[in-house]
Formats: structure tokens, sequence, C-alpha cells
């Protein structure tokens, strides 16, 4: 297969570049044009970027120009392209996406702006694969010549990925959420070193209101073109904490029936999904992790298992009141941001959708 043309939208950020090294030798795709800011416009990548992902900047990209997000830029590029990743704020995302979908673009965004209209589809591959059947119902209602699909919120991401096998097997009633997230999940200027050093800060502006609804579009069903949000109480608070990359999810989930914890482990180690099912590049062969030490996972030793793909639980026990309790622990700008992004345009190539 010949690699398809990609474009990065909001490139120099810190999930921008994540994309970036995760794409910059892709089997599937390359990196043909990137976008930022209309100050940086015109310079190179290395000119406009401080890369903050290892020594140095791949060198596919280095020297590739930065052009404004503007459809007119990106097709004066040289190149058709046929799949844009977006890394933009989502304040812009709003504005920006629609307008690329409208001239014949397809995306994949990162930005929460519209991963809650009814015909945008919210995924994690590993779940629901089948919500990509609304792109057509997108295109049609908006009369868009591309569309817009959508990837989750990084808490959400490593929740519901760990959710799903429980939800089959024996079915949810309510799940309470605590989280610890990292730092990165905030950009470059999201806190400042003097407010979150030697700080836990019990407040994410918007994060606990993703989590609550997002988590119950991506486990809903699709049936006759509409996605019926999952029929499940969730409630959700959320904290930053003084780690780089990582967010710590603890979570406890009331079953609808009863169940044996060995039964639980082995259901979330045999976790599989399409991705696993067709190889993807970007699939962890295990997308859940289960661990049985009593302090595992922890995000400076787990935060990378599956390259950064796999959700790692711990802690696993159930309690006299019959409610599963454990922790679960997701890189948040790989399989909480980019990464899963990326593996969302694997699926599509897959699935004849670019």
């Amino acid at each position: 297969m010949d690699k398809l043309r990609v474009a990065i939208l909001g490139a120099t950020g810190l999930v921008g570049q994540r994309f970036v090294k995760l794409l910059a030798d892709h089997p599937f795709f390359d990196i043909v044009a990137l976008t930022a800011s209309p100050k940086s416009a015109g310079k190179k990548y290395c000119e406009a970027t401080k890369w903050m992902l290892g020594a140095d900047f791949p060198d596919a990209v280095k020297e590739l120009k930065i052009l404004e997000a503007r459809p007119e830029a990106i097709r004066k590029c040289g190149y058709n392209i046929d799949l844009i990743f977006s890394a933009l704020p989502s304040s812009i995302a709003k504005e920006v996406e629609p307008l690329f979908a409208m001239e014949g673009f397809k995306v994949v965004s990162n930005a929460s702006a519209m991963r809650m209209f009814d015909d945008v589809p919210l995924i994690v591959p590993e779940i629901n694969p089948d919500h990509l059947n609304i792109i057509e119902i997108q295109m049609r209602k908006r009369r868009w010549k591309g569309f817009i699909v959508t990837s989750p919120n990084c808490s959400t991401s490593i929740l519901t990925l760990s959710l799903k096998p429980i939800l089959d097997y024996v079915g949810i009633e309510v799940v309470h959420v605590t989280t610890m997230q990292a730092v990165s999940g905030a950009g470059f200027s999201g806190v400042t070193s003097m407010a979150i050093i030697d700080n836990v800060i019990p407040f994410i502006a918007g994060e606990e209101e993703k989590i609550q609804t997002e988590t119950l579009k991506i486990l809903g069903t699709l049936s006759k073109d509409i996605i019926k949000h999952a029929d499940i109480a969730i409630s959700a608070s959320c904290n930053r904490v003084c780690v780089l990359d990582g967010h710590l999810e603890n979570v406890f989930v009331k079953l609808k029936r009863s169940v044996e914890l060995e039964e639980l482990k082995v259901i979330l180690k045999r976790f599989k999904g399409l991705p696993q099912e067709l190889k993807l590049p970007l699939a962890p062969s295990s997308p859940v992790i289960v661990r049985n030490e009593v302090d595992r996972p922890q995000p400076r030793l787990d935060r990378d298992e599956g390259g950064g793909m796999s959700v790692v639980v711990g802690r696993l026990r159930i309690g006299g009141d019959g409610w599963l309790k454990y922790v679960v622990l997701g890189n948040n700008v790989i399989r909480g941001a980019a990464g899963n992004a990326i593996l969302i345009g694997e699926l599509m190539v897959k699935m004849g959708l670019v």
C-alpha cells in the first residue's frame, strides 16, 4: 500500500508533537503538512517548535514549513491530503475543523468541540468501531464533502477501556471515579510550576463533565443510525497532580450481578477489539493489562506499557458491599490523545473510509 498523505493541525503543542513523533515513521501515513498559529507560518517546524520529546526533531519533518490552519493553505501545499489529524485547542477547533470538513477534508480530532454532537463519532477503536457508521449521516445532514471523527478526553479513553469488558460480562449500574491527572494533560502553559509543585489541585475545568458524558456515548450502542447512550450513573472527581505523564484513576463500580474476582481478571486480560484482530500498527497486543502487586500501577513504572497504548489495571477487589474497586492507569498523551486518534485513522484505512 502506498502511504497516505496526512496533515497535522496544531503541530507545535504537546499533543501535536506526539502526533509528529508517532507518525514520523508510520507504515500507513506520511506527514506532508503541518500547521500552527499565524505567527509561526512560514517558519521551519524546527524553528517554530520547542521540541519536548527527545534529543532532536524527527528528520522527516524538521524542515517542513509551517502553514496556517486554513483549508486554502493546506490545498496550496502541493499535495492532495488524505487525512488530517487535529491537535487544535477546542476554542479554535470548533471554528476551524468544520471548515475543513465542508471543503472535503477527512478530520480526526483530539479536540472536545465536536465530541458530543449526535452525528459525530466519538471513538475508542477497541470499544465502538461501529459508531463510525454515522459518518455518512453526518455528511448528508451537514452537506459536507468531508467529515469529522473525534477522539475522547484523555481520562475518558483510559476509563472506558477498563469498563468495557466489565460492562459486557456482568453489566454496570453505577461508576464513581476519582482521577489524578498528569500536568502534560494541561499543555505547555496549563499549570505553572509554582501552582503544581508540592501540591495537588482538586479541580480541572470541564474535566468531570467530559468524563460523565463522553463515557456514556462511547459505551452506548448504535441502533437505526442513532447512538443510544449507555444507561449507567456515573460521577467523577478530577485532580491535577505533580506527575509529568500518566493519568491514574480510582474506580468504584456497582455491578449488575455478583461475580468472582478471578473471573473478572481473566475477562480484563482477554479483552481485545477490532484493532487487535486487524493487527493495526499502533494497536497493543493487550489493551488492558492486569497487575497483581498491591502497589501497582504507578505512572513512572507503567505508563509506557504497550507503547503507551495499553491501560494498566491493579488493586482489583470486591468489597463487602459488592462494589468492584480498582485503579487504572493510562498514558494521557498517547492512548489518551495522539495515539488513540492515530489508531482511529488506521482503523478507517482498513474500513475503507480513507
